[in-house]
């Protein structure tokens, strides 16, 4: 069983469609000792990071995600579940993240209008450092974006792939039983919907 935390930032529904397709048994919870029970934590969103550290706050699930990241239960952040479990982000003036991943969410920043913000649309992955949960991935392969931050871990070490949009930056990142990634997963067609399966196989 997947417990999904519904924290008021989107894309649940989405995880959702995508896990009940692979035949993955799954529910969506925004009760904290759910949480700290679950077998498999999937840490979704879109949204702004201030007010969905508000939200986690608020509903005890700040707490309750450290807990199960303490009791080593599997767990994967989508989107901007990759960008709060950092120590901080530079959206809404440097937000205090999660803080489970030393490092910080940087926006970018570019010096003309050639690139737009946000970054939007499908884009290559490489691997940079194997992963179970990155398995069955082939050089090429792309993944659906719509962000303007994007994760970066003190420790190279903590980097598992990255995306090129003006310069190369990471998508993948994870320390332990946590593992994150910039992209939409549950709109990536037949590979997101691999790595959801590779995540659900994930034995640690």
């Amino acid at each position: 069983m997947i417990t999904i935390i519904d924290y008021k930032a989107g894309n649940l529904t989405s995880v959702q469609r995508a896990l009940n397709h692979l035949g993955i048994e799954n529910q969506i919870s925004k009760d904290p000792d759910v949480i700290r029970k679950a077998e498999w934590v999937i840490f979704p969103g879109v949204g702004a990071a201030a007010s969905a550290m508000e939200t986690l706050k608020e509903r005890n699930l700040d707490s309750a995600l450290k807990e199960s990241f303490e009791c080593g239960t599997p767990i994967l952040g989508i989107c901007l579940g990759s960008q709060i479990i950092l120590s901080m982000s530079e959206e809404d003036g440097n937000t205090p993240g999660l803080g489970i991943l030393p490092g910080r969410a940087a926006k970018f920043k570019f010096t003309d209008d050639t690139l737009k913000i946000p970054h939007m649309g499908w884009n290559a992955v490489k691997v940079t450092n194997p992963h179970p949960v990155l398995s069955h991935l082939n050089p090429g392969d792309e993944f659906y974006f719509v962000h303007s931050y994007y994760p970066q871990p003190e420790k190279a070490e903590n980097i598992f792939a990255t995306s090129e949009y003006g310069f190369e930056f990471p998508v993948a990142v994870g320390v332990d039983n946590l593992f994150a990634v910039q992209f939409h997963t549950e709109k990536s067609g037949p590979i997101g919907l691999q790595l959801l399966k590779n995540f659900a196989e994930w034995r640690l």
